[in-house]
């Protein structure tokens, strides 16, 4: 058994209580990630003890700074890791994430308010939008949503028009 207060080697097995406390991710999170990341694959043990090799706890950390650091999706962070874009160079790690689709009930109806529009239209007045102390990711992401907000909108217009038309 260690003394208190000794380090284990940079080589050596980490359990999952101690890369729990090394990250400070509770257990049950780590356990989660290894179903949702399959290139996470600890050394299990009679009884399923788990034991995390130096480059798993590499692969953990760069998980959870870009799950809780640079605001990814799960699925975000599995593309990139599909993708082999997971790197020491996290200027590497910003790329276009694709959103998924949200799940809209069927009797939705879409109200938008008078603030958005004016947003939308750029008038005088509209409501300013306070992006300081956002990351370039999410301000380029908000840029795109209110870019297709736009043509969106205009795609819509012309529908109305085309129809009024053929009425």
């Amino acid at each position: 058994m260690k003394a208190r207060g000794t380090t284990k080697s940079a080589t050596a097995f980490r359990t999952i209580s101690e890369v729990s406390s090394d990250l400070d991710v509770p257990q049950h999170v780590l356990r989660f990630w290894e179903g949702k990341f399959p290139q996470l694959r600890p050394l299990k043990r009679g009884g399923g003890r788990r034991y995390y090799r130096p480059e798993d706890v590499d692969l953990l950390r760069q998980i959870q700074n870009l799950l809780y650091g640079e605001g990814y999706t799960i699925k975000g962070v599995q593309r990139l890791l599909k993708d082999g874009k997971v790197d020491d160079d996290p200027d590497a790690r910003r790329v276009e994430e694709t959103p998924e689709e949200p799940d809209v009930p069927d009797n939705f109806e879409a109200v938008p308010d008078e603030a958005a529009m004016a947003l939308l239209d750029g008038e005088e007045g509209a409501p300013v939008v306070a992006l300081d102390g956002l990351s370039d990711t999410i301000r380029q992401a908000i840029a795109q949503v209110l870019d297709e907000l736009k043509e969106a909108r205009l795609l819509l217009a012309v529908g109305e028009e085309k129809e009024i038309r053929e009425v």
